[in-house]
């Protein structure tokens, strides 16, 4: 199975995210997102995949991501948004062939990984 995780290394859940699908005996994908930055098609994915659509993916913690909500950004604002400054979605998010989710809690990602 194809486990992908959009990292962040500085971050203790992501780091724990990670760890955990390891000790899973998954050696998934590592996608740091801070460096090589984030494409339409795969946000999109992601928000769909997640259930949450792209609002769902912002990194609320961000002023940036605080002000789109209050603002009642749209997609395209959201997504531009989330493109020009990769920080705003939220981490981590695994991604398998049953879908994707967001790692807050780690314990989220267990499905994806369940037989």
């Amino acid at each position: 199975m194809t486990v992908t995780i959009f990292h962040n290394p500085k971050c203790s859940t992501s780091r724990k995210a990670l760890e955990m699908l390891q000790e899973k005996g998954v050696q998934p994908n590592v996608v740091e997102y801070l460096k090589t930055g984030w494409d339409a098609e795969t946000l999109n994915r992601l928000a769909r995949e997640t259930g949450g659509g792209l609002k769902g993916l912002l990194r609320k913690k961000e002023a940036e991501a605080a002000e789109l909500l209050a603002a009642d950004a749209d997609d395209a604002a959201v997504l531009a948004a989330m493109m020009a400054s990769p920080v705003l979605v939220e981490r981590p998010i695994v991604e398998t062939p049953k879908g994707a989710a967001i790692g807050r809690p780690v314990e989220a990602i267990l499905p994806l990984l369940a037989d």
